[in-house]
């Protein structure tokens, strides 16, 4: 993380759009910033935990999504779809855990268009190792409280769901 500035980005944008446009607009510019900021804090975060495993946040959830189906294995699609990921970062998460030994890709028993991603034993070790130390550091979210950690989850939830981003 690069140094702390000497004053609060953000809040100076807010500063200036009240000025400019009233405190009504400035709040929702001001709580889109925060949570983008804050996205990017957190995945600096997480890289920086998973880095002694040699891993990515987004490989790391590719390992987990493949940890919880029942065979270990998915199609590339689909896996595309649950991290919710463009099919080109799909390819180049899945190269590169393939590299890597951890997972591999395998024909699609039923359906000879789709080839399935596949956990292999070495990506279920490193995925669960790489858990253990996430959960220590409560995934980058040490400073929040198991009540606040609820609230903002259900906050966000809730802007998922009015925008459309699952079903009820």
């Amino acid at each position: 993380m690069p140094d702390p500035l000497p004053f609060d980005p953000i809040g100076e944008a807010r500063r200036h759009w009240t000025d400019r446009w009233g405190p009504e607009p400035a709040r929702p510019m001001t709580a889109v910033t925060n949570i983008m900021r804050v996205q990017q804090i957190l995945l600096a975060r997480l890289n920086e935990l998973l880095r002694g495993h040699g891993l990515t946040f987004p490989r790391y959830e590719a390992l987990m999504l493949l940890c919880f189906t029942r065979s270990g294995a998915m199609p590339l699609g689909k896996i595309g779809d649950r991290l919710q990921v463009h099919r080109t970062s799909v390819t180049n998460i899945i190269d590169k855990l393939e590299q890597d030994g951890l997972v591999r890709r395998v024909p699609h028993d039923r359906d000879r268009r789709a080839t399935l991603a596949e956990i292999t034993d070495a990506g279920r070790t490193l995925a669960e190792a790489a858990t253990l130390e996430l959960n220590a550091a409560a995934f980058a979210l040490e400073g929040l409280a198991p009540a606040d950690e609820e609230q903002l989850s259900a906050l966000l939830e809730s802007v998922r769901r009015t925008a459309g981003d699952f079903e009820d």
